[in-house]
């Protein structure tokens, strides 16, 4: 099971495998706070593709796009997106993004990504 979460939300047993999917530490957050299990910065929108989309709903979908296309396209990339798929078959997983905009989000793509792929 892959579910997402606000790295600001407090943690929660349930929350299984904890993995941080943003490239920045998110503000406000100690590394203690934040009980990570693992961050993948590799597997973030890249900083150019992050201040394109400036998390605005009208540019979602063509963010949606030219991001699968980053993670397939870059090495780095498509080996931490191999490693989540690893760890969401052994375990409940849950992505941790910063971002405010709980909808247009990279923790929303990858999570379809890893579903449409049925892990």
């Amino acid at each position: 099971m892959v579910r997402i979460k606000r790295v600001y939300e407090p943690a929660n047993p349930a929350d299984g495998v904890r993995i941080l999917v943003d490239r920045l530490w998110p503000r406000g957050v100690s590394k203690q706070r934040s009980a990570l299990d693992l961050w993948l910065k590799d597997v973030a929108p890249s900083d150019e593709l992050r201040k394109w989309f400036g998390h605005d709903p009208e540019r979602w979908k063509e963010f949606q796009a030219r991001y699968r296309r980053e993670l397939k396209s870059s090495k780095p990339a498509a080996e931490a997106l191999r490693l989540l798929r690893e760890k969401a078959r052994q375990h409940t997983v849950t992505l941790l993004y910063g971002a405010r905009d709980q909808a247009h989000n990279e923790a929303q793509v990858l999570q379809a990504l890893l579903a449409r792929r049925k892990i």
